[in-house]
């Protein structure tokens, strides 16, 4: 009796080591496809990780309840080649970004003359508000990037 009692024992446990072990190898495999997400980015359209680790950018003021948030592949690297923060005046910006608002949303619009992948969103940019130098400053430079990059033009043009 005891014989048997010690090989239930240890075929339990060697069933408890192989679900231990089979645990551990999907663990394994589950991290190796979240990291490998992250990474295969790069290498498939040829550019360094360095030029687009930093393609999110996100403002965004509680106390208005407004958000921008800029996800673009190569927007950030490309921000940096432009006028720095405080080349333009904020008033300036802010009648640009009137005009940029206002031709996008009518894109959005007018989905049979411009793409739905282009303009997919309105953007809720309110006159009425101070939204501040920085966001501002970001979506006339997303604005400039779009038309540089997809070939767009707008009314009131770069700058």
């Amino acid at each position: 009796m005891k014989v048997k009692s010690n090989a239930l024992r240890t075929t339990l446990l060697n069933f408890v080591k192989i679900i231990s072990m089979k645990n551990f190898l999907l663990l394994i495999a589950l991290s190796a496809a979240i990291y490998s997400c992250g990474t295969g980015n790069s290498a498939m359209n040829g550019s360094s990780s360095e030029t687009t680790k930093n393609d999110t950018i996100r403002i965004a003021n509680d106390s208005l309840e407004y958000e921008i948030m800029i996800i673009e592949p190569g927007f950030d690297s490309w921000l940096v080649s432009q006028p720095p923060r405080g080349f333009y005046g904020q008033s300036i910006l802010e009648t640009k970004n009137r005009l940029f608002v206002s031709e996008y949303n009518s894109r959005v619009m007018n989905p049979t003359r411009y793409s739905h992948n282009l303009y997919s969103e309105q953007i809720n940019y309110d006159p009425n508000v101070d939204y501040g130098y920085e966001v501002n400053y970001l979506l006339y430079n997303y604005f400039v990037y779009f038309q540089d990059k997809y070939n767009q033009k707008f009314i009131g043009g770069r700058n």
